[in-house]
C-alpha cells in the first residue's frame, strides 16, 4: 500500500527472512569491529573488517534495489505512475555519492 508520505512494501516471507539474515550478519560484523577497537586491535586489521562490512552493506543494497526495481518500480510504471522513475533516478544518484 503506497501513499504520499508513508510508503511501505509487503515482502514475501522468504524475502524478509533473506534480508533480515543479511542484516543480522552485518550487525555481527559491526559488533566484531567494535570489539576489535575496544581490545586495541591493530589498525589495518580493523580497516579490513570495516571494508568487509562495507562490502556486505553494498551487497544488501544491490539485493534490495534489484527487488525494488522488479516489484515497486515495475508495478508503478505499469500503472502509469511515471514519477516513480524520477524517484528511482534520485535514489540511484544518492547511492552513487
Amino acid at each position: 500500500m503506497n501513499n504520499c508520505c508513508h510508503k511501505t512494501k509487503e515482502r514475501s516471507e522468504e524475502e524478509l527472512r533473506s534480508l533480515l539474515n543479511r542484516l543480522n550478519r552485518i550487525e555481527g560484523q559491526i559488533r566484531g569491529i567494535k570489539r576489535m577497537v575496544e581490545e586495541d586491535a591493530y589498525c589495518t586489521d580493523i580497516l579490513i573488517q570495516v571494508a568487509a562490512a562495507n562490502a556486505a552493506l553494498n551487497s544488501f543494497n544491490k539485493v534490495l534495489l534489484s527487488e525494488h526495481i522488479r516489484t515497486c518500480v515495475a508495478d508503478d510504471i505499469r500503472s502509469g505512475k511515471d514519477e516513480t522513475i524520477d524517484e528511482l533516478v534520485d535514489t540511484l544518484q544518492r547511492l552513487m555519492k
